[in-house]
């Protein structure tokens, strides 16, 4: 869906009781996509705040989904394990070429998250590739069994880049080409998993802004693909939220198609950038705006599912609570543990007494004058606000 700095548009759903493990029957699902380390692509210099391991992101009671990103080329049906700056961790040394790699270190993290009711997806494509593609049908339905049998169900002949660590599912965030395959794909996924033992989520992050697209970029992904997607399935859309409410925002056509579809109860979600150097200049929207769109949205639109972010390495801590809190009308949800990256900022309302959530244009002093808390506490409780206290979020909860 998003490489690096690239478009970022998911999915916001709401509801009036917070859970904090995916529930595909709620509308407050929060999708987090981890593994690209967004930030430390604009903010090289800064390096302790990089993307952390992917466990450290289950630590945060606000995610419920977790994509890993990206399985960047299909090239001779072999899936080529792309992890950003994976590699460059202090925590861990992660490439996969499909053949042989090093990231079965992360497979107890995954399990982990799993543990703590996340789901762990596998996203195929992301921005700028040009190998995630399908020369034929044929291709893709081989492609799908070693997706199984390499990061799900399977085993046959497999190598297992992440070990042990079953994942729960797959995302197409096909963002250019033509839509050779995918369909082909997603009907040999579903058949492979039906009757498994545990359940398993088909999911897609098509770049059209609409249905018709069928070929070409900014998409692959239309009606025919589209048409694959059952009973186990969330569905993201890249749609622009800056250009809520114009006509440009076309969430309705997504619900209409969604009531018709073979599944009439799949889920939309509404995906955006969860900082201004998560996306493209002009795309980024501040989480009390996002979190207005997707009330607004879900209380018109009954398939509204959730809301998915760009990506973790920048959500983490401060963004997602903020719009986990925003659909859920609570501040339950916060980090219990770990640090999580994602630059300075991150506050978490896990575990404080008294919250205040930030509201956009707030300084330091606005803080203190409608708590009564000085600056020094302020800073003293959360140690991540910086020296001038330029990196307030609005939406962001801090404990008071």
């Amino acid at each position: 869906m998003f490489r690096l700095s690239s478009s970022v548009f998911s999915a916001l759903v709401l509801s009036a009781v917070a859970a904090f493990a995916y529930d595909p029957t709620r509308s407050d699902n929060l999708v987090v996509y981890w593994g690209q380390n967004s930030y430390g692509a604009t903010h090289g210099s800064d390096v302790p705040s990089w993307q952390q391991t992917i466990s450290n992101y289950c630590q945060d009671t606000c995610i419920d989904v977790i994509p890993i990103a990206f399985i960047d080329s299909f090239s001779g049906g072999i899936p080529d394990l792309n992890l950003g700056n994976e590699s460059s961790f202090p925590y861990s040394i992660c490439n996969d070429n499909g053949v042989s790699g090093s990231c079965a270190s992360l497979a107890a993290g995954i399990q982990a998250c799993q543990a703590k009711g996340k789901l762990v997806t596998l996203s195929l494509g992301g921005g700028g590739t040009t190998t995630a593609r399908f020369g034929s049908d044929a291709a893709a339905i081989s492609f799908a069994d070693t997706i199984w049998n390499d990061f799900l169900g399977g085993s046959s002949g497999a190598h297992r880049p992440f070990g042990a660590a079953v994942l729960d599912g797959v995302d197409l965030d096909i963002e250019s080409g033509n839509n050779t395959g995918y369909a082909a794909f997603a009907n040999r996924i579903r058949t492979l998993w039906a009757g498994a033992s545990k359940p398993y989520y088909l999911t897609a992050a098509p770049q059209c802004p609409s249905l018709t697209h069928g070929s070409g970029t900014p998409s692959a992904l239309h009606g025919s693909t589209l048409s694959m997607f059952n009973s186990t399935t969330r569905k993201i859309i890249n749609s622009g939220v800056k250009s809520y409410p114009s006509p440009n925002w076309n969430f309705a056509t997504w619900n209409t198609w969604a009531q018709g579809a073979p599944n009439p109860n799949v889920k939309i979600f509404i995906g955006a950038p969860a900082s201004p150097t998560a996306a493209n200049s002009g795309e980024y929207v501040s989480a009390s705006n996002l979190g207005s769109i997707a009330l607004a949205t879900r209380a018109v639109f009954s398939n509204f599912g959730g809301v998915m972010l760009w990506d973790a390495s920048q959500a983490y801590g401060k963004f997602d609570s903020a719009i986990k809190n925003i659909l859920t009308g609570t501040n339950n949800c916060g980090a219990t543990g770990g640090s999580g990256g994602g630059g300075p900022g991150s506050g978490g309302g896990g575990g404080c007494t008294q919250t205040y959530t930030v509201k956009d244009g707030d300084t330091c002093l606005d803080i203190e004058s409608r708590t009564g808390v000085t600056v020094a506490q302020l800073h003293a409780l959360n140690p991540a606000i910086n020296s001038d206290c330029t990196n307030l979020i609005g939406g962001q909860i801090l404990c008071v």
